[in-house]
């Protein structure tokens, strides 16, 4: 649990910290034993100079004996005299400052009480001349621009262990990080966007092709999605990745304007599992929830959305939507002011029933929003007709083809098609995909390519 409030305790007690100097205060992260959830202890409390505004887990595959902690500091450097080392100076006057980095924390999993920082990283130094403030300095980016914060800490890193990348939003910038060495994570590239105040979150598609990072203008309290402010300010800016390198791809905001009244700016989400689309749900403070499809980066645009309105229409009162969060097939919305929303999804011209089933397929334990898993869907009939749904909607297939494909897979739920039967569809479709890459027809090869796949594997 992050920890970074001035007034909170090493022993959890509820009297606070009142003196400027204290060694009651816990400012860092705290991990709980949790084997009865009726009764959680802390078990270690991991002091940091700056806090935990967030914390990322991260699983290293190769080392099964502990977990690591990546601690995100967002807030004011505390005193040495409190916490040994700790320093606030600028580069050039203490290399050593807290500023510019993150921790890493290592948590032996038979040994937990036993947590400690392994690591601060230099994760925004410059590659050629080693000055650990490397990236942006903080301000405009010249007429029409935004002011764009100083990138010396990270609001929210996310990983993805099954890819070894990690993406960071990072006050001023978006980073992109090779955590192959999870103690050791490090840079390999970074972007600037002069529509963006604060870099504040960041989520991989599931292919790890692109990532969608937020820009939260004006801090979550004020009213940022009127008609009358940019499109591209406070909005999610959706980058590519190839070979380790991000390019922009486009942007997509709230598409209907939000009152005076209302707090509202890009915030939390995650992924929808629908196998062949890139979607997310996200929200949006009193803009509600919108559910965007980033599969083609220029042209995202919104599948649903839910929105109550304002909370007055007289006075602007923090409220809304601070994460909507996909987990085995609900949505889970956190309303600062009326509690939490369940919601499911229902079928409309943007999303079939059999897409909806495929995402619902997909079935975990445990979700963490800042530590993406990969997703592998099953070779079934509803994975298959979602992507039979989205040639057809994409006319990315032949007409006459469909019926063939509808009554093999409608054979195949009933238990009456052969593999071989199977295999004959999947061979037509793979000919129309040979065909569309040769230049000699139009279509959608790879979704064709990947329905063929799915109808083999049917097969047995």
């Amino acid at each position: 649990m992050s920890a970074q409030e001035t007034r909170g305790r090493l022993d959890c007690g509820i009297e606070g910290v009142t003196d400027s100097i204290s060694a009651e205060r816990m400012r860092g992260v705290r991990i709980f034993d949790v084997s009865d959830l009726s009764n959680p202890m802390q078990v270690a409390a991991i002091q940091s100079c700056r806090g935990s505004h967030t914390h990322t887990l991260v699983i290293d595959p190769d080392d099964s004996e502990n977990v690591y902690v990546y601690i995100q500091g967002t807030s004011s450097v505390r005193p040495t005299e409190e916490l040994p080392g700790c320093s606030g100076g600028e580069p050039d006057e203490d290399p050593n400052t807290a500023l510019f980095r993150i921790e890493v924390v290592r948590v032996p999993l038979n040994a937990p009480e036993n947590a400690e920082i392994v690591n601060m990283p230099r994760i925004f130094a410059d590659a050629e001349t080693g000055n650990i403030a490397g990236l942006w300095a903080g301000g405009d980016h010249g007429a029409g621009t935004q002011d764009t914060r100083r990138t010396h800490q990270c609001h929210d890193i996310t990983v993805y262990p099954e890819i070894g990348l990690a993406a960071g939003a990072c006050s001023g910038n978006g980073i992109l990080l090779d955590i192959s060495d999870v103690v050791n994570p490090r840079r390999i590239d970074e972007v600037l966007d002069p529509n963006f105040a604060y870099w504040h979150s960041a989520t991989f598609n599931n292919g790890g092709t692109k990532v969608v990072f937020t820009d939260e203008w004006g801090g979550g309290g004020q009213a940022r999605c009127r008609a009358s402010d940019p499109p591209t300010w406070g909005a999610n800016a959706i980058f590519t990745i190839e070979d380790g390198e991000m390019t922009l791809g486009g942007y997509y905001k709230l598409p209907v304007p939000q009152t005076e009244t209302e707090n509202c700016v890009a915030h939390n989400g995650s992924i929808i599992p629908v196998p062949g689309r890139d979607l997310m749900v996200q929200a949006w403070y009193q803009g509600g929830l919108s559910i965007m499809d980033f599969t083609d980066p220029a042209n995202a645009f919104e599948v649903a959305f839910f929105d109550r309105g304002p909370l007055s229409a007289e006075a602007l009162f923090t409220g809304g939507y601070w994460s909507t969060y996909w987990h085995n097939g609900r949505i889970y919305g956190a309303e600062i002011s009326r509690g939490i929303d369940v919601f499911r999804l229902t079928p409309t011209e943007h999303l079939s029933q059999a897409e909806i089933d495929a995402a619902e397929l997909i079935q975990i334990d445990q979700f963490n929003a800042q530590m993406q898993p990969l997703t592998v869907w099953p070779a079934v009939v509803p994975v298959a007709r979602a992507y039979l749904d989205q040639l057809v909607r994409g006319n990315g297939i032949l007409n006459d083809r469909v019926p063939d494909v509808a009554n093999i897979l409608d054979r195949a739920e009933r238990g009456t098609a052969t593999a071989t039967q199977l295999a004959q569809v999947a061979a037509q479709l793979d000919q129309d995909a040979i065909a569309i890459r040769a230049g000699t027809r139009g279509g959608d090869a790879e979704r064709l390519s990947t329905l063929a796949e799915v109808l083999r594997n049917l097969g047995g």
